[in-house]
């Protein structure tokens, strides 16, 4: 479920807020972002009681993965050098990191189709960075199910020590950049292609899917397409390593394909923009 909100309802409201020691343009940038987020978020909240049935209905279907690897191990201790508590944490940043690109930056899945219909004008026409604006502008109800499952298992299953939760956020740091920029990317295809709804959902579904899986059962060219291709290599490793044991050589190439991902979609993005026909849609977002 997603619940659109125009970004620039709560604008005015913060710009009292004070954040000394910043210049005033990312000032102001930082207050646009948090003011999106508040109204994308009391715009969900609206329908109380049906913004707490999504959540949760998304919450207990991750919890039935659980049970499922639960039992699993239960059976089989060890699996390629993974056990339980390397499985539960997977789960966490891969739920995570999904779930917080899917709130705070949910309208990431919808780039396709708003390029395809010509609906890019409204976010053209205003003063705001136009790929940020459009990722802040939609949220996912559902997906907050998932950032609260994430925080469950970790509590449940984690390193709570400083250097446990440092790591642990920083792992889901990764995973929701890489989750960000490779959905950027795949649907920016249709400044080129025309209509890629369809294959820019199932390259994004192919990266959630196989980043919930260990890395330690694929072999051979599967293995090597999740670390190139699909980099669902590099948010499924991180249970083992970085979570569990740095391993530098691993963290170094995270965040140089976090890195790349990044200027790659921007790049993709604003190339792709001159080549967009305006759908000539006048209209507000509301």
């Amino acid at each position: 479920m997603l619940t659109e909100v125009d970004s620039s309802q709560h604008a005015r409201a913060y710009e009292n807020i004070s954040l000394y020691g910043l210049p005033g343009r990312w000032r102001r940038l930082l207050l646009f972002v948090w003011s999106c987020w508040k109204a994308n978020l009391l715009g969900a909240m609206e329908f109380r009681l049906s913004f707490l049935l999504t959540a949760g209905t998304m919450l207990i279907n991750n919890v039935v993965w659980i049970v499922f690897w639960g039992l699993y191990f239960r059976r089989f201790p060890v699996v390629n050098g993974w056990e339980l508590q390397d499985v539960m944490m997977l789960w966490a940043v891969g739920a995570g990191g999904f779930g917080l690109m899917a709130t705070l930056f949910g309208n990431a899945t919808r780039i396709a189709s708003l390029i395809a219909n010509g609906q890019l004008d409204v976010y053209l026409a205003q003063p705001k960075p136009v790929l940020l604006h459009i990722l802040l502008s939609r949220m996912s109800v559902s997906a907050i199910g998932d950032v609260a499952f994430a925080l469950l298992v970790y509590a449940g299953f984690g390193d709570h020590s400083l250097l446990g939760v440092l790591k642990f956020g920083l792992a889901l740091t990764l995973a929701t950049v890489i989750f960000i920029f490779f959905t950027v990317i795949v649907n920016c295809l249709a400044f080129w292609l025309g209509n890629t709804e369809g294959l820019s959902f199932q390259l994004f579904n192919a990266l959630l899917t196989f980043s919930t899986y260990p890395t330690g059962i694929f072999r051979g060219a599967g293995k090597l397409l999740l670390f190139t291709v699909i980099p669902a290599g590099f948010i499924s490793y991180l249970p083992i390593g970085l979570l569990r044991s740095l391993d530098t050589k691993f963290i170094l190439g995270a965040v140089g394909v976090v890195l790349l991902l990044t200027a790659v979609g921007i790049g993709l993005f604003y190339t792709g923009l001159r080549r967009y026909a305006s759908g000539n849609m006048m209209g507000l977002r509301r």
